[in-house]
């Protein structure tokens, strides 16, 4: 054989082998394939599904039980702080530097307290690296901290929603009670703005950054939280030069020209507010509807159903969300009778001034647990009435009682002139202090709320309200009445006025039992209490010293 043949058969030999070792290789790659969404939820449901990945409403990849689907750096805390929100950004640019992208399940936003934050970011150039991220300017003040948090995928909120997944938030905000950030996610962790884009880039928060790394830049080396963290030097000449007097007086010199937008608003004139009936953010609130500048006289309060029975903590959010409203609920209802499109719902937060929204949504987060309704959870309760109330959203079958919305069976109570209480357990009214917590309890009709203890402001809140706080004397006492239902209760021994801490009684009386006394201790802690209390509440008691 020629020198020539054997280069031939040595080349046409690699060539055959080259083939063959493709062609095993392919029949061993599981190749990509396109499923139906029923089929991927059947592999959820098998345990085979760790993360999804999200690309133009198309669904593929993993998710598991701490996956972060939202990250924000929001307001409330330290947005306006420029050593970290410059630490954010500073990190930012390392990760994008080194090839890192956000999973594109993370839905990331900024929206610092100030805008003189936009300045930091401009002055180091570092908009751009957040922006790469996903983390660009969305406002500037309460977005995400407060509920606006907006629509996340369909589909993947479905697949949280199916599979009871406890995907996760990661927010610089103050704020994490449940709901309040996105209705799909149960956990919510609160942190500094860096420590944001760091578990953005993660994609989850059950991560140990010391050994883990973020993700792999474009050599495929592992880079770790320590890779990218700026040093304190780093940090400090970043904020040395965004340090810039004339910007805060640029910004904050409020002339029309500065916002246009904001000086086109129209405003009426006049010494008195002219209320418009059709709005549904602003209408004129009930509470001085038949005041006469006279304390009330007090009775006692006889045969109140309970409109609500409540476990532990409870919190202001629980009473009245601030967050996204559920269009199935009845401030839903409400607004889109009043012509108002789902996309512009807002939120309970930015409509605040209209008692109709208010009201509808006390008691109404989806993470409240009435125990008058066994294993459900969101604004429902058992009407013990004759009149017809609308069927709520869910299928609920009680053993007695018609389920309802609160706020509708609350509306039948008033109607059927049938008084209201709640009760809760240990630290009722916890977190912020939410006026309107206090206000939607009022304006639904209850008249006391009996728990075993209050959290500070909110029991202040319910006085100033003109509702009537109380707690068991005898703690043990809530475990006897938590299961009843469908029980009757009358507080007896107001009607010869009360005093601080006086003690007065609670008659309970069950559907199938004879009746049972327990004590109770008035909430009214202080002479001036007794004052807001009696003339109906504090904005009442002003209004009467005024006139005066």
């Amino acid at each position: 054989m020629t020198k020539f043949l054997k280069n031939v058969v040595f080349y046409l030999l690699i060539i055959i082998c080259a083939i063959m070792l493709f062609d095993s290789y392919s029949t061993n790659v599981v190749p990509k394939t396109d499923i139906t969404y029923s089929a991927f939820m059947k592999h959820v449901q098998q345990d085979e599904v760790q993360q999804v990945t999200i690309v133009d409403n198309v669904i593929s990849g993993k998710l598991k039980d701490g996956s972060i689907l939202i990250a924000a750096i929001t307001s409330c805390t330290n947005t306006s702080n420029p050593g970290l929100m410059l630490a954010a950004g500073l990190l930012a640019k390392k990760a994008v530097e080194r090839g890192l992208k956000v999973p594109p399940h993370v839905k990331t936003s900024i929206a610092p307290g100030s805008r003189i934050a936009s300045d930091y970011f401009a002055a180091n150039r570092l908009q751009e690296s957040l922006d790469a991220l996903g983390f660009e300017t969305v406002g500037y003040g309460r977005t995400t901290c407060i509920g606006n948090s907006g629509p996340l995928n369909p589909e993947l909120e479905q697949t949280v929603r199916d599979n009871d997944i406890v995907a996760a938030s990661v927010l610089s905000g103050n704020r994490n009670f449940e709901a309040r950030i996105h209705a799909s996610i149960k956990t919510n962790f609160l942190m500094s703005p860096p420590l944001v884009v760091a578990f953005a880039l993660a994609g989850r928060v059950d991560i140990d950054f010391q050994t883990e790394p973020l993700g792999t830049d474009r050599s495929g080396n592992p880079v770790f939280l320590k890779d990218l963290w700026p040093s304190s030097g780093e940090i400090a000449e970043a904020v040395a030069k965004s340090r810039n007097p004339e910007a805060y007086r640029e910004l904050y010199t409020i002339t029309p020209d500065k916002n246009p937008r904001w000086a086109a608003v129209y405003a009426p004139e006049g010494s008195v507010f002219q209320w418009n009936e059709h709005s549904t953010y602003i209408q004129d609130p009930p509470f001085f509807s038949g005041f006469n500048g006279q304390p009330r006289t007090l009775a006692d309060i006889m045969d109140a159903r309970p409109l609500g029975i409540f476990g532990d903590s409870v919190t202001t959010d629980h009473i009245s969300p601030a967050g996204a409203i559920r269009e199935t609920g009845p401030a839903g209802l409400y607004l889109q009778g009043m012509g108002v499109d789902r996309k512009d719902f807002n939120s309970f937060g930015s409509r605040r001034g209209n008692d109709r929204v208010m009201t509808r949504g006390t008691f109404a987060n989806v993470r409240i647990k009435n125990l008058m309704v066994d294993g459900t959870e969101g604004g429902y309760t058992l009407y013990f009435g004759n009149r017809a109330v609308p069927a709520p959203d869910k299928e609920i079958t009680p053993a007695a009682g018609t389920p309802a919305f609160i706020y509708d069976a609350a509306m039948a109570y008033a109607q059927d002139g049938v008084p209201l209480i709640v009760i809760g357990g240990e630290d009722y009214g916890m977190g912020s202090s939410r006026d309107w917590a206090a206000k939607g309890t009022n304006l639904l009709g209850v008249k006391a709320v009996i728990t075993k203890s209050f959290e500070r402001i909110h029991r202040s809140n319910l006085i100033g309200m003109g509702v009537l706080p109380l707690n068991f004397a005898d703690k043990a006492d809530y475990d006897r009445i938590a299961p009843l239902k469908d029980a009757t209760f009358s507080i007896l021994g107001l009607n010869n006025g009360i005093a601080p801490r006086q003690q007065v009684t609670l008659r309970v009386q069950p559907a199938d039992a004879e009746a049972f006394d327990v004590p109770v201790i008035v909430r009214i802690d202080t002479p001036i209490e007794k004052e807001y209390y009696l003339a109906g509440g504090i904005l009442q008691y002003v209004l009467t010293q005024i006139l005066k």
